[in-house]
């Protein structure tokens, strides 16, 4: 375990400060709107956890990649989560006044600006991956392309749809499962994609596994946020807690139980380490990062 834990430390230690300095230069600092330039920024460098970064690292490397050639797809995919979590606190959606222990968009700026903020967010993600960095045409294509694929109307956004759509009902254990592989997993999967095609790589069988991987973590997220938000203070999530009951959400807690939830989870995890299992001490970042999604307190 600490050869893993030193794994994954090293892939943070490599590719943190590179997606700050990245998110930094990409995002202006000022426009021909400068209160909508500081919403963004707001959005975006409020620090987080920035694990779907780290999964483009983590793939572009096992990959055969290098950290310069992960960098515009990580910030990229930061950049369009951190335009769903925009508009997911809004008032019309989720309505939460705390993001990461500060408050939401919409509360420190105004609603129209932190629409804006999210729309621009969503545009400059894409602009990142049709001109940065030193890429084949084929390439920034797939990257665009699942990126778009993940986030829109087969994706994020029809997931987030389905979770309105569902407040105040019973789902069932599909349909939860379903929902959080749109509205979670499939930007979590999409993240190593990126990373295998920003390696450039030419090999379908890594490219299913890291697919294999993704989907396995992407629910395993969700559970554990459905866990999390019932047995943790706001003061300790940074976002408010109990809010899925509050809003009368069907969740892995409430439908199997605590303990079935963390078994499933686990199990999740295990699914996605034997995923990579064929790739040693190579794939030991991802696969300790699939250990912290479900041992994480925040």
């Amino acid at each position: 375990m600490s050869n893993e834990l030193s794994a994954l430390e090293g892939l943070r230690q490599t590719s943190l400060t590179r997606l700050e300095q990245s998110l930094d230069a990409f995002l202006p600092a000022s426009s021909a709107a400068s209160r909508l330039s500081q919403a963004m920024r707001y959005a975006a460098l409020g620090g987080g956890k920035r694990i779907r970064p780290l999964l483009v690292y983590g793939a572009t490397a096992l990959a055969g990649g290098t950290p310069e050639q992960a960098d515009t797809p990580a910030a990229a995919v930061e950049l369009i989560h951190a335009y769903s979590l925009v508009h997911d606190d809004l008032p019309a959606m989720d309505d939460d006044d705390l993001r990461r222990g500060l408050p939401t968009c919409h509360k420190a700026y105004d609603e129209a600006t932190a629409i804006l903020a999210g729309d621009t967010l969503h545009t400059k993600a894409f602009e990142l991956l049709a001109t940065r960095g030193e890429y084949r045409s084929d390439t920034r294509i797939a990257m665009i392309q699942h990126l778009c694929q993940a986030a829109g109307v087969d994706g994020m956004a029809a997931g987030q749809m389905q979770d309105m759509l569902a407040q105040g009902q019973q789902q069932t254990l599909a349909a939860l499962e379903e929902m959080h592989y749109l509205k979670t997993g499939r930007l979590i999967t999409a993240s190593l994609q990126l990373g295998y095609f920003a390696a450039q790589s030419d090999s379908p069988e890594l490219l299913e596994n890291l697919t294999r991987f993704g989907d396995a973590i992407g629910l395993a997220f969700q559970i554990q946020d459905d866990i999390l938000d019932v047995t943790m203070a706001t003061d300790q999530l940074g976002k408010p807690a109990g809010s899925d009951e509050k809003l009368h959400k069907s969740t892995f807690p409430s439908l199997i139980g605590l303990d079935a939830s963390r078994e499933r989870a686990e199990q999740l995890c295990e699914d996605a380490r034997q995923a990579l299992s064929g790739y040693g001490a190579s794939a030991l970042p991802l696969q300790q990062l699939a250990q912290y999604i479900i041992a994480r307190n925040h």
